[in-house]
């Protein structure tokens, strides 16, 4: 509890310290009559005595509960903003005390700022939730310079630079391990509590701890660029993105609070002009009117509920980037995956070399001294099978090919390294390979070489989370990959896949997300998910976006919508279990606080209601409705 909560608390327990002695406490007598102050009566003798009047006992716990309030109030009129919670709070606890309701103007100010200390703890709860996600901030980094080791600021390390990372410590940037094995805790940023081995070679990246043992890594992005600078900044800048029904409660209580503020006008000065009431009943009902009217429970508990769900989804270690996604997320019907690490783990590994001009060896060695300047994950397995150092001196106007391959000089001699389009770009004859898997065909000088075969792993958890898909009411699930047809088939058949589409070029893929947005009914969404490096296009263009393997991966948290910060595909469902329940938790609150005001103002302009059924209706409707928005922090994804 932060110190303006316990302030605001020991001001509600002394408020109702004192308003049970002015109510039930004795009678103050004094010693002569003082104007306003006290009241007269004639004592058994007949003579005149005088005691405290009972409005100066009750104001004293009215002013100790309710002085922010009035203070706020005023404040907001003299800068235009007249019609708030604040003024009518203001206005109908004044109002209340001015017609002799002593108690109940107490009362009502009293259970007002109850309501409003647990909007404030449910919201510090809230941001706590992401609290822990921004401890991934480093505070300083060793890092090794003329011998020494220096604690500096984070963003003071130069990119190339060797830093230490001792155990207990968090990963102050990204880098590759040079010394050292160590286990890193990244439940921070993926929500996965079993560690992470790294050894020389591996990459880590901020925002992790160190468990183990003692690292030394090389620096290679500087810490703006980092992955926890860039994870930081997409949640600081989450309450940007409205959900529409956010938009829609700031709209609705732009224009329903001065419209109630005129009808409890109307309804304090009509009824006595035509003389069905007196002029203190018909007062009376309009300050009722007004207490019930507060919109607090809904522009309160609304915004709150998607702010939970965001803090909530972190917990779980998938990073939404405004309520207005959530909302989207939660009407997902059709749901597209990339293949190559989406489904699977893009960790290829040749597992077939079928040479026809050449040796196995050449072949695999004219492969990979093409392939030498690229990093596309093929490109890396291709080196680890020739399994010798590459000499790039040895390769020169190397061409890339997007979707099909890559063309370059080796040693003088022309090489295309690539897929079935490649070698028909070229007009070189191919033929296809019995293997299952993505075949890497070579040729030079127009003559076929040969081929490779490389195949990739699919996820452990990809099957069941299709299957989890279908579970939560995702009408079709489809899969487009630039791999051959034989391997795009075989992964959707072990899947279980409605749909499959392959040897796609990245514009192809926008083409078919454009096909798949027309076969959407309703106000069902279609979200793509990809790796978030080649497929910027078709996240930009589909209702929603959600990188995978947003480990390390600048693109995925740029381009995306949602980012899984692990590369789980059963993360997926897990996001839309949550944005379900968000929106769930929103449409109660909306349909409590709108129903119960709607009965009790109705009762309230007929006189059929008291300031104790108005306070219900106002502070007892947004206590609940805060109470249930925040079950959205609990991020679970369960039902």
């Amino acid at each position: 509890m932060t110190k303006k909560q316990k302030q605001t608390l020991w001001r509600i327990v002394a408020s109702a310290a004192l308003l049970v002695w002015a109510a039930l406490g004795p009678t103050l007598w004094l010693p002569g009559n003082v104007p306003f102050l006290s009241v007269g009566r004639v004592a058994e003798d007949g003579t005149a005595a005088f005691f405290l009047a009972p409005w100066v006992r009750f104001l004293i716990p009215y002013l100790v509960i309710g002085w922010d309030v009035l203070w706020r109030a005023v404040r907001n009129i003299a800068h235009g903003q007249i019609f708030d919670e604040n003024f009518l709070m203001a206005i109908a606890t004044v109002g209340a005390l001015c017609i002799g309701e002593y108690a109940e103007s107490v009362f009502v100010m009293l259970f007002y700022q109850v309501g409003e200390l647990f909007q404030s703890y449910a919201v510090g709860r809230s941001r706590q939730s992401i609290a822990e996600l921004m401890e991934i901030r480093p505070d300083y980094a060793n890092v090794e310079r003329d011998g020494t080791v220096e604690q500096v600021d984070p963003d003071e390390v130069e990119v190339g630079e060797t830093i230490v990372i001792k155990a207990g410590e968090r990963v102050p940037l990204d880098g590759v391990v040079l010394e050292g094995r160590s286990d890193l805790d990244t439940a921070a940023l993926t929500g996965e509590s079993l560690p992470r081995e790294v050894q020389s070679g591996d990459d880590v990246i901020s925002g992790c701890v160190n468990l183990t043992g003692l690292l030394k890594v090389r620096v290679t992005r500087a810490f703006e660029e980092s992955t926890v600078s860039k994870i930081l900044d997409l949640v600081e800048n989450a309450g940007s993105k409205k959900a529409k029904a956010e938009n829609f409660i700031t709209k609705f209580a732009r224009y329903y609070t001065p419209t109630v503020v005129l009808a409890a006008v109307a309804l304090a000065l009509l009824p006595p002009l035509v003389g069905a009431v007196g002029w203190s009943e018909s007062l009376h009902r309009a300050l009722i009117f007004l207490v019930i009217s507060c919109p607090c429970a809904l522009v309160i508990s609304v915004p709150l509920s998607f702010f939970g769900g965001i803090g909530g989804a972190s917990k779980a270690g998938v990073l939404v980037k405004g309520g207005a996604y959530l909302e989207v997320l939660a009407r997902a019907q059709i749901v597209v995956f990339d293949k190559t690490g989406t489904l699977t783990k893009g960790v290829f590994n040749v597992t077939a070399v079928h040479p026809e001009q050449c040796g196995e060896d050449r072949l695999l060695e004219l492969a990979a001294l093409a392939e030498s300047w690229s990093e596309h994950p093929i490109s890396r397995s291709l080196r680890e099978a020739y399994g010798k150092e590459v000499d790039a001196s040895r390769v020169t106007d190397v061409e890339e090919h997007s979707g099909r391959g890559v063309h370059a000089k080796v040693d003088g001699q022309e090489i295309w390294v690539g897929n079935d389009k490649l070698m028909d770009s070229i007009g070189v004859s191919w033929h296809p390979c019995h293997r299952v898997g993505t075949t890497v065909h070579v040729a030079a000088k127009g003559e076929y070489l040969g081929h490779i075969v490389i195949s990739d792993e699919v996820k452990e958890d990809a099957a069941q989370a299709v299957a989890d898909l279908k579970a939560l009411g995702v009408a079709k699930t489809v899969m487009l990959t630039g791999d051959a047809k034989a391997v795009g088939e075989s992964v959707a058949a072990q899947l279980g896949l409605d749909e499959v589409h392959t040897q796609l070029l990245p514009a192809d893929k926008v083409e078919q997300v454009e096909a798949l947005l027309s076969e959407k009914t309703g106000k069902g969404c279609l979200a793509f998910v990809g790796d978030g490096i080649n497929d910027a296009p078709v996240l930009s263009r589909a209702d929603i976006g959600i990188a995978m393997g947003g480990l390390g991966s600048d693109a995925a948290i740029e381009a995306a919508d949602v980012v899984l910060m692990d590369d789980k595909p059963s993360k997926i469902a897990v996001a839309i279990r949550i944005a379900q329940k968000t929106l769930v938790i929103v449409r109660q609150n909306i349909v409590f606080a709108l129903g119960v005001k709607a009965l009790v103002l109705v009762l309230g302009a007929v006189g059929e209601a008291n300031l104790w059924e108005a306070v219900f209706a106002d502070v007892g409707v947004s206590v609940i409705a805060i109470l249930n928005a925040m079950r959205a922090m609990k991020g679970t994804g369960g039902r």
